[in-house]
């Protein structure tokens, strides 16, 4: 029973349905063609929401209707379902992402971005830092700060992370180019890798450290060795943490 309930669960939020719909329609897989009334008795949904579930269903796409007497409904194959709900999540995410964007060019934004500009004046630099665990976690931090660059990425990794980060930031490349933003590789890989996967100038040396440094305003450094499930980063905005950092590194190079 337990099970049963846990899978009607699941089905009702995988596929955006509500738990009548959900009954009838696997009632309805089950049988492949049946009438109302039996699927009211299959499922145990009252048989006066039975006929508007049935609608609700047929417009979603998960049944359809057979013409007769009395009127029977047939199961559509769940392949076809789920390729239908993909591409409606498709939509639905792309006009979300699409009024994201339109947003950026309204004044309801500009009001946004200058109360950030007024309230980080209030803020204390020694709270802009924050810790990062996992790669996946630290992959998405490295992709928000390229997106902030302005003036210069850099960004020192092993030979290793370099095919990960190119892989990672490779749509990003034109972006930066076009607004004159600078990068920098320190790996231990050859001049033409870097050129060709990222258009960068690199710095060939191996070395472990890894950090990624954006316009020097904002550097996040790793703090040990690689490793997808323990990796740390911590991530922090102080200029002048990251002037002494630098030349720190730089020294170490020589």
């Amino acid at each position: 029973m337990l099970a049963q309930k846990q899978f009607l669960n699941e089905l009702k939020q995988h596929f955006r349905l509500n738990i009548y719909e959900v009954k009838i329609w696997t009632a309805l897989l089950s049988r492949g063609i049946a009438a109302a009334g039996e699927l009211a008795d299959i499922s145990g949904v009252p048989r006066s929401r039975c006929y508007d579930v049935l609608e609700s269903l047929e417009k979603k796409g998960f049944i359809i209707m057979k013409i007769g007497k009395p009127i029977k409904y047939i199961a559509v194959q769940p392949e076809a379902i789920m390729e239908r709900v993909k591409s409606s999540l498709q939509e639905d995410a792309q006009r979300e992402i699409d009024i994201m964007e339109s947003i950026r060019e309204t004044d309801i934004f500009e009001e946004l971005e200058l109360l950030h500009k007024t309230g980080v004046k209030h803020v204390d630099v020694t709270e802009l830092s924050d810790s990062i665990v996992g790669r996946d976690s630290i992959h998405k931090q490295i992709k928000s700060m390229v997106e902030r660059a302005k003036k210069s990425v850099t960004i020192a990794t092993t030979e290793d992370g370099f095919k990960r980060k190119a892989k990672l930031l490779k749509n990003y490349m034109p972006n930066l180019r076009r607004k004159g933003v600078k990068i920098k590789i320190i790996a231990p890989v050859d001049n033409a890798a870097a050129k060709k996967l990222l258009g960068a100038e690199l710095k060939n040396t191996r070395n472990d450290t890894r950090f990624i440094n954006v316009d020097n305003e904002e550097l996040m450094f790793m703090l040990n060795e690689q490793d997808p499930e323990n990796d740390v980063g911590i991530w922090l905005k102080s200029e002048f943490f990251i002037k002494a950092y630098n030349e720190l590194f730089e020294r170490s190079l020589k």
